[in-house]
């Protein structure tokens, strides 16, 4: 196990990029989605499940933290990548309506 530094930007990056919650979420979310104006919403809940996971591993121990001091930064990112995901999801799920 590697135990993540005070604030590093990268380990910021990986967090929120490898984060399976976030995907997860955001594909679920998307592919049910009817209007793009919906992707917002998938990508906040995708970044807000995947934070409460984060948390619940640093908690419990699995992951140990000192402080990442990048918080936001992963929430932001996760947001970022939950978008792009439902988007991505959202846009390829297979649907003969128009969009």
């Amino acid at each position: 196990m590697i135990g993540l530094k005070p604030f590093d930007p990268w380990s910021v990056m990986m967090i929120a990029a490898l984060n399976p919650v976030v995907i997860i979420v955001a594909v679920a979310m998307g592919r049910r989605i009817d209007q793009w104006q919906k992707v917002i919403v998938a990508g906040f809940a995708a970044s807000l499940a995947g934070f409460l996971a984060l948390y619940a591993l640093t908690y419990f121990k699995v992951v140990p933290v000192k402080g990442i001091g990048g918080e936001a930064g992963v929430f932001l990112v996760q947001f970022g990548l939950g978008m792009i995901y439902a988007w991505l999801a959202w846009r390829f799920a297979g649907r003969s309506e128009t969009r």
